[in-house]
């Protein structure tokens, strides 16, 4: 695991280096409400040449960027309800796969299937900076 301790106006610098080790697969991405895991994606999508509005899917559960990022937040209903409605087949779509609220039984299933995925926990420690946590492990 590796820790990138960032303000905001940093962040591509993390973006840029996992673009470059990870250009398809699911990243997992954890931290509390307001940690920045949305932000992490906005970065990202500007970083790949996405001009789309990035935006929680919090109520939707899915939203497109491109025809290559996939964003996924399963706050509100779990992960039971994800696989309920056969989102696991939505992640073998060549392309980056970003799940909100992805958690060790996620990891576990992917992981199982041979699917790598890369896991980062965002903390927040003040308005303008985060501690990244990168997890490899299962990439």
């Amino acid at each position: 695991m590796i820790s990138y301790q960032l303000n905001l106006e940093e962040l591509h610098v993390l973006v840029e280096e996992i673009s470059k080790k990870f250009q398809n697969g699911i990243i997992i991405l954890r931290g509390d409400l307001a940690a920045g895991k949305t932000t992490f994606v906005k970065a990202l999508a500007k970083h790949l040449g996405v001009d789309d509005d990035v935006t929680s899917p919090t109520f939707s559960l899915q939203q497109c960027y491109g025809n290559r990022i996939f964003h996924y937040d399963i706050y509100n209903h779990g992960i039971d309800h994800f696989i309920s409605l056969g989102m696991l087949e939505e992640l073998d779509k060549d392309g980056l796969h970003l799940v909100e609220w992805g958690d060790d039984k996620l990891v576990e299933i992917l992981d199982s299937a041979g699917i790598k995925t890369l896991t980062i926990r965002i903390e927040k420690l003040d308005d303008n900076s985060r501690n990244y946590e990168v997890d490899y492990a299962h990439a």
